[in-house]
């Protein structure tokens, strides 16, 4: 009787575990598998963080607001937008290298993502645009 209790348990721990990593990576797209919510930390450009990295809730983004994969990923050849979805998505900071000042043309990473992310959401009339509301109390 416990070896068929302790059986049971393991084979729902199983299952419940296979439900939570498929929940983690359950958008396919044309650019490969996303997870529907992910930390944005660039620690690496910033170095020590002084607000807390976003969550940032990809499947809410293009499932529930509708917003366009090219709103966000982009590859500029002069001024010409031409990333296309299917192609590969690169993270914002292998573009935008620079942590805090603009260079020429090229937004700076903070910048990049305050004009991207937080006009997005005022143009919107919708989510987050004040610092806390996205960056969380450590």
């Amino acid at each position: 009787m416990k070896k068929s209790i302790i059986a049971i348990l393991a084979v729902v721990a199983l299952v419940a575990a296979g439900l939570m990593a498929g929940a983690a990576w359950a958008q396919k797209t044309k650019s490969g598998d996303v997870q529907d919510t992910f930390k944005i930390d660039n620690t690496k450009v910033f170095g020590k963080l002084t607000k807390a990295p976003v969550e940032f809730t990809h499947k809410k983004h293009t499932d529930d607001h509708k917003v366009k994969c090219d709103q966000c990923h982009h590859v500029f050849e002069g001024k010409k937008q031409v990333w296309k979805e299917g192609d590969k998505v690169q993270k914002c900071a292998e573009c935008h290298k620079s942590p805090k000042q603009n260079e020429g043309e090229m937004l700076s990473l903070y910048n990049a993502f305050h004009k991207n992310c937080r006009d997005c959401h005022k143009e919107a009339k919708k989510g987050p645009t004040k610092c806390d509301e996205c960056h969380p109390k450590n």
